[in-house]
């Protein structure tokens, strides 16, 4: 089969190069062999086409008042602050004329369909990774991440709330706590990734700064990919099924706290991983400075097994390779590279 003119204008000879190249490092480095130490970048927002290679989407299309918009900012060198999407915009819970609307509220935004390569429909294969990673500078409102993957309800999404360290709760958002609890199912028990407490699987920054401005205001916050819970329209759904990683769609964020009034969330990566590896640290302490997360997090965490100990008393010291790799996580992975 070959490219009609329409797929070659949209980049899918560049596509197929690029995945093609993609696939080729893997298979150089049998990093398919063993678990990945180093970051799959899914969406980097200092490449301003990846700004406008999203899409936003507000209850404006149903007659609300809600706004939203994905800008591309440049880098401050002053600040060490990285060009980035800023979305911002208003939600609003006024509810059209149209009867038939009962509740608005909402907004966000998600990438938009990446387009054919060589073999197909091109997805993103995050199945060796464990954590969806996002280096964000955050309001303190109550986002979620959004993941569509290739799966048998088109309009099924994966969700997982969006946590910072300054997450907080409004008072005043005690009804969007009741039209969250409209969305549960019948064991009327709100899943551990969408409740407004941080379950322990969540990695987020342990520091208590509620800075949102300059390089202060940035952190990374690593959600495991098994934690997402499935939901369609926004009401979790039974029974749930696991994230098909093997074939994501889109990521994206959305608001629905439906709390009125302005908001503003900053995003400058989102990338697959399995902890902060030495390819990460050097540019999350650059822009995140005293919130960095520290390198081998995935090892405090504990995503991997502890591997067995082969040392006894009775035994001399092993050699430093020997005990890199007893460690959990990335740390007992470096010597495989």
């Amino acid at each position: 089969m070959f490219p009609t003119r329409r797929l070659a204008s949209q980049g899918f000879f560049k596509r197929s190069a690029d995945e093609l190249g993609r696939l080729s490092r893997i298979a150089w480095n049998t990093e398919a062999l063993h678990t990945p130490t180093k970051p799959y970048t899914l969406l980097n927002f200092e490449d301003e086409g990846t700004t406008k290679g999203c899409k936003t989407m507000a209850d404006r299309a149903v007659g609300g008042f809600s706004t939203a918009s994905l800008d591309h900012e440049p880098a401050d060198l002053s600040t060490n602050t990285p060009s980035h999407a800023r979305f911002h915009g208003t939600i609003s819970t006024k509810l059209p004329d149209n009867w038939r609307v009962e509740r608005t509220g909402y907004a966000a935004f998600r990438n938009q369909d990446r387009g054919f390569w060589l073999l197909g429909r091109l997805y993103w294969d995050v199945d060796p990774y464990a954590y969806l990673a996002l280096r964000i500078k955050s309001d303190g409102r109550r986002y979620t991440v959004n993941v569509q993957t290739d799966a048998v309800v088109e309009t099924d999404i994966h969700q997982h709330r969006l946590y910072t360290r300054h997450h907080r709760v409004r008072q005043e958002s005690s009804e969007a706590y009741e039209s969250d609890a409209e969305s549960l199912d019948a064991t009327d028990s709100m899943p551990a990734a969408l409740s407004d407490v941080p379950p322990e699987s969540t990695i987020i920054s342990t520091s208590t700064s509620t800075t949102t401005s300059g390089s202060d205001g940035w952190e990374t916050v690593l959600l495991p990919f098994s934690s997402f819970v499935r939901t369609n329209y926004g009401f979790v759904v039974e029974p749930q099924t696991s994230l098909t990683r093997q074939r994501v769609k889109s990521i994206g964020i959305g608001l629905t706290d439906r709390v009125d009034g302005p908001f503003d969330l900053r995003i400058h990566k989102i990338w697959a991983t399995n902890g902060m590896s030495e390819a990460d640290v050097e540019e999350e302490r650059r822009i995140c400075g005293g919130n960095a997360l520290p390198l081998d997090e995935g090892v405090r965490s504990g995503w991997t097994e502890q591997l067995e100990q082969q040392t006894t008393e009775a035994q001399p010291q092993p050699q430093q390779k020997n005990q890199d790799s007893k460690e959990k996580g990335l740390k007992g992975l470096k010597w495989e590279e």
